[in-house]
């Protein structure tokens, strides 16, 4: 008998509920942040953190966009460079902006998370690093047991990086390989070895990092069942501690670098299927746990853990096990949340260093949540985090009649309660086996946005 926590693949069931939708690394959704959130909101909250969030412990994320190469896959925000004179002057911003959130931030300095994401931020040189560090130690006291990590781009990356990484105090490391199959790297120009990525983490665990992580992407140019079984063994030898395996959506009219993949090399929406099959079953079988989405960890992993004790929890760098933390985010395009507000940076490099020496915080857009978003948002957490929904516990926390509040959604629950993704009984809401991998569906239908707007067409499928 299936247990409520296994996974099912029913392709069938795949291919019917299989609608673009959003990731929910936030809700509402970053679409829907306004430009009228502008920098004075954002600072008033960071000020207010002194009466509700004073003893909460922060979170840190920073945007290093620089990128040495293009990988054709690509939609993150980067910047595309050899010149290290770019990254100098981005550093010393991004020390402009952490005194600026500082002094208007209330309540505790104290992170229990720190993030390097990009872009690559190896792209930065071993002083660069140091310089970063620096700055960060100089407005915040970094605990001793926290979660402390970077992205890694195995090619540019050697031994005495990694340790300089690990003496800076970073701790937990993602790397990205995406495929290990030569056609399909010189399709997406990412050209990358097994040995270099061996090399990298024999290097991190030689230094002392207690997490790594993988990053792979399945539906890219050339790709086959053949060719992904032979990935999936050679990270299996790798053994990372987690596994994100992300699903490769094809947008060239949004993102540039996509438009030099040959369409006509993409896999079919059905090999594709079967890529994803074989990466459940080879991962599942080797004992990794689908923590969900597209996220897989080893049983001591915290990731894992923290699903087991019910403290997971989602954010903008996907699961995660601090959900307390209030976030604060720097460089371009990074998203913060503090208390009941997102607020997103300038995207473009000049836009960013324009506000900052206008001595104000960069801001582009954000968003103040309404008790029904406060709402809204506990609910899809915990149907993508826990599978499961405890009806008592929202009305308590929420003081509503959740079937008279959510008549219109429980109505919609109904079509994926008969074709058995999820059980609506006694007083819970729980995703069965066959709904794990369609959990963005069953969130989708409690967001109010999209209710009010069923243009779909700007998110990516959800397998």
């Amino acid at each position: 008998m299936t247990s409520q926590h296994e996974l099912v693949f029913d392709p069938e069931l795949i291919r019917r509920f299989d609608i673009n939708g959003p990731r929910y690394t936030s809700y509402p959704t970053a679409d829907r942040f306004v430009e009228a959130f502008n920098a004075h909101a954002l600072s008033t909250w960071l000020g207010k953190r002194e009466v509700g969030g004073a003893g909460k412990p922060l979170s840190l994320y920073f945007h290093i966009p620089f990128c040495n190469t293009i990988c054709y896959y690509c939609a993150c925000n980067k910047i595309i460079t050899k010149d290290h004179s770019l990254s100098a002057k981005y550093l010393d911003y991004l020390d402009r902006e952490m005194a600026l959130q500082t002094a208007s931030l209330g309540g505790t300095r104290q992170v229990s998370q720190l993030h390097l994401g990009g872009g690559t931020p190896t792209f930065l040189s071993h002083e660069e690093l140091r310089q970063l560090m620096v700055s960060v130690h100089k407005y915040f006291e970094l605990v001793s047991n926290g979660e402390y990590s970077i992205e890694v781009d195995p090619r540019k990356v050697d031994f005495e990086t990694v340790d300089l990484l690990a003496k800076l105090g970073i701790n937990r490391m993602s790397v990205g390989v995406q495929d290990f199959a030569e056609d399909v790297q010189v399709a997406t120009n990412r050209v990358q070895s097994y040995d270099e990525t061996k090399q990298v983490m024999d290097a991190a665990r030689a230094t002392g990092f207690g997490s790594i992580s993988m990053d792979l992407i399945y539906g890219l140019p050339k790709q086959n069942v053949t060719s992904f079984d032979r990935t999936l063994g050679k990270v299996l030898e790798l053994s990372p501690d987690r596994i994100s395996l992300y699903s490769y959506a094809h947008l060239p009219g949004l993102f540039m670098p996509q438009r030099r993949i040959e369409e006509s090399e993409l896999p079919t929406a059905d090999v594709k299927l079967q890529i994803l099959q074989l990466a459940i079953r080879r991962l599942t079988e080797a004992g990794y746990v689908y923590i969900g989405m597209d996220h897989f960890a080893k049983p001591d992993d915290e990731l894992a853990v923290a699903q087991r004790q019910g403290r997971l929890h989602r954010n903008f760098r996907g699961y995660s096990t601090h959900a307390e933390c209030d976030m604060l985010a720097f460089g371009v395009s990074s998203i913060a949340k503090v208390g009941p507000v997102y607020a997103q940076n300038h995207k473009t490099l000049e836009t960013y260093y324009a506000a900052l020496d206008r001595n104000e915080l960069p801001v582009l857009r954000g968003i103040e949540l309404t008790d029904d978003d406060l709402l809204r948002r506990s609910i899809i957490q915990a149907l993508m985090c826990h599978f499961s929904l405890s009806i008592e516990s929202v009305q308590t926390a929420h003081h509503i009649d959740f079937k008279e509040y959510f008549a219109e959604e429980l109505a919609d629950l109904r079509e994926m309660e008969t074709a058995g993704l999820v059980k609506v009984e006694d007083g819970w809401i729980n995703v069965l086996p066959a709904g794990r991998l369609l959990v963005r569906g069953v969130a989708m239908v409690f967001d109010r946005y999209l209710r009010a707007d069923r243009e779909r067409k700007r998110y990516s499928r959800v397998i």
